[in-house]
């Protein structure tokens, strides 16, 4: 788990899953940011990061929160 500025890391995983927890996420008032250090990196010109390990960051207000759904998804 990371902190910073209190944004925390819930997920990390391929960009169907992810795409499908953020709507799920902000379809209960969650809102959330995916970081893709690969489609960052070949859009600065340089390769970085792995294809299939995108991030999903929350508020850290909102984890507990964002950590069941997910989990309810997932299982």
């Amino acid at each position: 788990m990371e902190h910073n500025d209190g944004i925390v890391l819930v997920y990390t995983g391929g960009e169907i899953v992810i795409q499908r927890l953020k709507a799920e996420l902000e379809q209960q008032g969650i809102n959330s940011i995916v970081k893709d250090e690969f489609k960052q990196g070949i859009a600065a010109g340089f390769g970085a990061g792995i294809p299939s390990a995108i991030d999903l960051y929350v508020a850290q207000t909102d984890e507990k929160r964002a950590r069941q759904i997910i989990d309810e998804i997932l299982d």
